[in-house]
């Protein structure tokens, strides 16, 4: 089945900074795994060490969560859209950590009355 999938910026990257790429797949597993034989990194990124979606990454189908179907191995059919959604909340679950550059702020916050 060929699908569209939606790259999220902070993976961009690793697909040679494509926002969208379309590949063969019919499962949301398949999915993960085209990408990862195409473009090294998404595996570790989107999977735990069980193969399962890591629970800060949301992919949905047609704009339904994976997570409320069949998981990783919900079914797709031709010209369905997948988008891969990192949680924002907290952090990303893509980038690596990478400490503050440059001089510390000193901006202090005000406080309106």
């Amino acid at each position: 089945m060929a699908v569209s999938v939606q790259i999220p910026a902070p993976l961009r990257p690793l697909a040679g900074g494509a926002a969208e790429v379309r590949l063969e797949a019919a499962t949301v597993r398949e999915v993960v795994n085209e990408l990862q034989a195409r473009h090294a990194g998404f595996r570790e990124r989107l999977l735990d060490e069980s193969g399962r979606l890591k629970a800060y990454v949301r992919v949905f189908v047609n704009q339904d969560d994976v997570r409320s179907l069949d998981n990783e191995a919900t079914p797709l059919r031709d010209g369905d859209v997948v988008a891969i959604v990192p949680a924002i909340a907290g952090g990303c679950c893509c980038c690596p950590v990478r400490p503050p550059s440059g001089p510390p702020s000193t901006v202090e916050p005000t406080m309106s009355h």
